[in-house]
Formats: structure tokens, sequence, C-alpha cells
């Protein structure tokens, strides 16, 4: 189990939003963090205190947005994901950049179905050992979708043993973004993490709700030790307050008291 580092970037700043109001009404984003530091910035913090795996996530398509991206790539190259707006004809340049991996959801999915000779194309360019698909989520009728389009859109695709099992064959590993819970600092959703321990056999990483040393316990505890985490609006760099230098020492090893 690692910590593992983000930067979510819109119109160009590190920002920590809440999940559920993303969408092109800019006007119904809440956010719960600015930062004065560039995505540069952070990307640098990340390779010194040696925290690979991170993900970059371009929340909107600004060419501000992009710039920043790319910034942090070029900052730590090798050890950074990429996720937002990916297609097979962006992937590979992404990669060239400097990403470690990139990361899909809207491109492996057309019409809310799931795509798979799509998912192909972005294969034969990259290799599945740079792909990773984030299963970003919502609950509905007792079961978490996938949500695509700023996480606004259901798909018919479920989380489930035969989703993940369908495409394990076209990636090297999963993140997970709880929609409902992303940057509300409420806790985590025990019911998910029980079902990804249960189903994944690749690498997986839950994103969502998480806001304590408590919480980062139960992940450890549900998720057999096998399930990556990764933090936003909770972390003190982003004006939470759970300690980003504890974090950073538990990933070496040292237990969070």
């Amino acid at each position: 189990m690692k910590f593992r580092p983000c930067i979510d970037i819109h119109n160009g700043q590190v920002k920590q939003i809440v999940g559920s109001t993303l969408s092109s009404d800019v006007a119904s984003l809440e956010t719960n963090f600015v930062a004065t530091q560039s995505a540069a910035d952070f990307a640098r913090m990340y390779a010194n205190d040696d925290l690979p795996g991170g993900h970059v996530i371009r929340l909107d398509t600004s060419d501000q947005t992009k710039k920043s991206a790319l910034a942090a790539l070029a900052a730590y190259p090798g050890g950074l994901q990429i996720g937002g707006g990916i297609t097979d004809l962006t992937a590979e340049a992404l990669i060239v950049a400097g990403a470690q991996k990139v990361i899909v959801t809207s491109f492996c999915f057309t019409d809310g179905k799931l795509d798979l000779p799509k998912l192909q194309r972005l294969v034969d360019r990259v290799g599945a050992d740079k792909i990773v698909i984030d299963l970003a989520c919502r609950k509905r009728d007792g079961q978490y979708f996938v949500v695509t389009n700023t996480w606004q859109t259901f798909t018919d695709t479920a989380i489930s043993a035969e989703t993940i099992a369908t495409l394990s064959d076209y990636v090297s590993e999963f993140l997970v973004h709880d929609v409902d819970l992303e940057g509300k600092k409420s806790g985590i959703d025990q019911t998910l993490m029980q079902l990804l321990a249960a189903i994944c056999p690749l690498p997986i990483t839950y994103a969502g709700g998480i806001r304590n040393a408590a919480d980062i316990a139960l992940i450890k505890t549900i998720g057999q030790s096998r399930i990556d985490y990764t933090i936003g609006s909770a972390l003190d760099i982003f004006g939470g307050e759970l300690s980003y230098r504890v974090l950073v020492d538990c990933s070496l090893g040292i237990e969070i008291a």
C-alpha cells in the first residue's frame, strides 16, 4: 500500500475541487483550494520526496491547463501519470513528454458503452504497460457505475469482477475516483473498498473522501494492504489538516502514529 500524490489542474492552476460539481458550467464548480505554487513546483516536490506514480489530472481543456500539465511532466520525467481528455491520438506525445503512463476514462466509451476497439487502438499506440483506466464512479440503484464527461454522465458499465477482468487485458493498473465523495473529506466508502479488494488483480489506487490517518488505516485493513491511495483536499499542502510530510514518511516505511 502506497501514498500516490496528485496534481489537479483547472484553468492552469493547481486546485482541489468537489468532484461532483465538475462540469462545463464553471459557475457551479465548488473549489476547496487554489494553490499559489505551480504544477511544476508540486512535481518537483514529489520528485525530491521520491514519490513516483502520482497523478496529474487536467480538469478542463484550456491551453493554460495543458501547458501547466506539460510543465509538471517535465519537472518529474517518468514519475507522473497524466489524465484528462486523452485519446489514442494524443497519448504517445504525452509519454514522450515525460508521462510515466496515461490515464483514460471517457475515451474508452461510446454512447455510454464500453468501446474495446478504441481501447485496443490506444494499446497499439503506447502499450498496455503505459495505460491506466480511471474507473471514476458514482452509486446508483445500489451499484457503482463508471461516469464520463467530467464525471457527469453515467455509463452502463458497473464496477464488477466481469468489468475488471475484461479491462485487465488492456491496462497495467486502475485508478478509482469515488466521485460522490471526492473533495468532501467525509470518509471513505467502505463498501466500494471491499468490492475493489475482492475483484481487482492489478495495482489499484483509490481516491475520494479520505480525511485522516484513521481512513488510511481502514484502507489498509479493508484493502488488505493491496490498494494504494491518493489524497487531495485533506492534505496540508492543499489547505487541509493531514500532514503531507507524515505520508512521505509512511511511504518510506515509517508507520503513521
